[in-house]
């Protein structure tokens, strides 16, 4: 199982910086979606591009770039604290579905 602090917290995706782990033979990858790195800029200007924070996930032994697109399950949460915790929560339950 995945827990919150087993991952970056939501300040991490700041920097443009994917976040890719692994549990119980399930690999999975999250980002700020547009992937970029806004530390520096204001809070306006870090939101202005309505950014999501992305969660995917995969089975097998190929690392994301090597895993084929239609193999790769997606879903896009709100770029928050908030959105953080539901994508951890998603995580998981994507692992339950799978058995």
């Amino acid at each position: 199982m995945i827990t919150e602090k087993d991952l970056y917290g939501i300040k991490h995706y700041i920097y443009g910086e994917a976040y890719y782990g692994s549990d119980r033979g399930k690999r999975f990858r999250l980002a700020r979606e547009p992937l970029k790195e806004v530390v520096y800029c204001s809070e306006e200007e870090r939101m202005a591009d309505n950014p999501k924070l992305r969660a995917e996930v995969w089975f097998g032994k190929l690392g994301y770039e090597k895993t084929p697109e239609e193999e790769i399950r997606s879903r896009d949460f709100e770029f928050s604290e908030d959105g953080y915790k539901e994508a951890v929560a998603w995580l998981n339950e994507v692992q339950e579905e799978e058995g």
